[in-house]
C-alpha cells in the first residue's frame, strides 16, 4: 500500500473518530439544553386563577374594560383606528384562538395585523417579481393570476394558521381525554369536589399531555371564580371542538342542572370516549391500504420485480453466449 494511500485511510479514521466523539458529546449534553416544555406550560396557566379573579372584581366594579393585555399596544392602536376588526371580520375568531391555545385580545390584534399585512406584503413582491421584472416567460394575464394568488394566500395564511395550530393541539388532547375522565371519576368518588378534582387530575396528566392539563386547570379557575359552573364546562366545549368533549361538557351542565350523580355520568362519558378513541384507530387501520397502494405501485412492486426477475434474465443470458 503506498504513503498516499495509508495517509488517507487514517485522515478517514481520524474524522470518523471525530464525527463519532461528536456525537457522543451530543447525547449527553442535548437532554440538558432541552427546556422543560410541562414547567413553562403550566407556568402559563399558573396565574389564570389572579387574572380571573382581577376580570371578576373589575365587574362587579363596573368597569367595561377588560381587555388589559392588549391595551396600549401597537397593534391594538392599528387595529382599532383603522376597524379592522369590522374589515377584516373573521367568524368565531375568539373560539378558533382560543381552540389553537391563544388567549386574550392580544392574538386577536396580531391576527387582523398579518390578516392586513400580509396580502399588502405579497401582493407588492407579485407585481415587483412578476410583472416589473418579468423573470418568468409568461404572459400578462399569468402573472397578474400568480400576483393575486399570492395575495389571496396572504389573507387566508392566519386562518389556516391558526386551524393548523388548534388541530396539533386537539390531537394531543383527545388520545388521553378518556384516562382523564377515569381520574376524574376516582377524585369524585373519593369525595373530592368539583374544583380540587379537575385541579388534581390538571396535576396528574400534566405529564401525559401538557395541552389537557393546561385545559383543566383554566377550567378549575373558571370554576371556583366564575357566577355558575355551567359557563366553565361550556368554555371547556368552546375551546376544544371535539363531538366526545362537548358530550361531557353537556353532560356536566345536565348533572348540575338537575342533580343526576356525577360519579355515574362521569363513568358513563369515559367509556363513550373510549369507544370514540377505538373507532378513530379503526378507521385509520382501514385507511392504510388505500395509502399504501400508491407506494406500493411505486417503490415495492418494481423492486420485487427486479429481484425475481434478475436471476431469471441473468440464466437466459448465459444460455444465449
Amino acid at each position: 500500500m503506498s504513503p498516499g494511500s495509508v495517509t488517507l485511510f487514517q485522515n478517514a479514521g481520524s474524522a470518523l473518530v471525530a464525527v463519532l466523539f461528536m456525537a457522543s458529546l451530543w447525547i449527553v449534553v442535548a437532554p440538558m439544553l432541552e427546556s422543560d416544555k410541562k414547567k413553562k406550560r403550566m407556568e402559563s396557566v399558573a396565574t389564570a386563577r389572579d387574572v380571573m379573579r382581577k376580570a371578576r372584581l373589575n365587574t362587579l366594579q363596573g368597569e367595561a374594560n377588560l381587555r388589559s393585555d392588549g391595551r396600549g399596544s401597537r397593534a391594538k392602536s392599528i387595529v382599532d383606528r383603522f376597524s379592522l376588526e369590522r374589515l377584516l371580520e373573521a367568524s368565531d375568531l375568539k373560539d378558533k384562538m382560543a381552540q389553537a391555545g391563544l388567549r386574550g385580545q392580544k392574538p386577536i390584534y396580531v391576527f387582523y395585523m398579518v390578516r392586513l399585512i400580509a396580502p399588502l406584503a405579497l401582493g407588492l413582491f407579485g407585481m415587483v417579481f412578476f410583472v416589473m421584472l418579468n423573470l418568468p416567460d409568461w404572459q400578462l394575464m399569468q402573472r397578474f393570476a400568480m400576483t393575486v394568488a399570492l395575495m389571496a394566500f396572504g389573507y387566508y395564511f392566519p386562518a389556516l394558521y391558526v386551524k393548523n395550530m388548534a388541530g396539533k393541539r386537539l390531537a394531543a388532547i383527545v388520545p388521553v381525554f378518556p384516562d382523564a375522565l377515569d381520574l376524574l371519576l376516582i377524585c369524585v368518588e373519593s369525595g373530592m369536589s368539583v374544583e380540587l378534582a379537575f385541579g388534581k387530575v390538571a396535576e396528574e396528566m400534566g405529564d401525559s399531555s401538557v395541552e389537557l392539563a393546561e385545559e383543566f386547570s383554566l377550567t378549575t379557575a373558571e370554576l371556583s371564580y366564575l357566577t355558575s359552573r355551567r359557563m366553565a364546562y361550556e368554555n371547556l366545549a368552546r375551546r376544544n371542538n371535539h363531538p366526545g368533549i362537548r358530550a361531557v361538557s353537556t353532560a356536566l351542565v345536565q348533572a348540575e342542572r338537575y342533580g343526576t350523580p356525577l360519579g355515574d355520568t362521569l363513568r358513563t362519558m369515559a367509556a363513550e370516549n373510549r369507544m370514540l378513541r377505538v373507532m378513530a384507530a379503526e378507521k385509520k387501520a382501514a385507511a392504510l391500504p388505500a395509502k399504501l397502494t400508491v407506494p406500493m405501485i411505486l417503490f415495492f412492486l418494481p423492486v420485487l420485480f427486479i429481484v425475481i426477475l434478475t436471476p431469471a434474465a441473468l440464466k437466459i443470458g448465459e444460455a444465449f453466449q
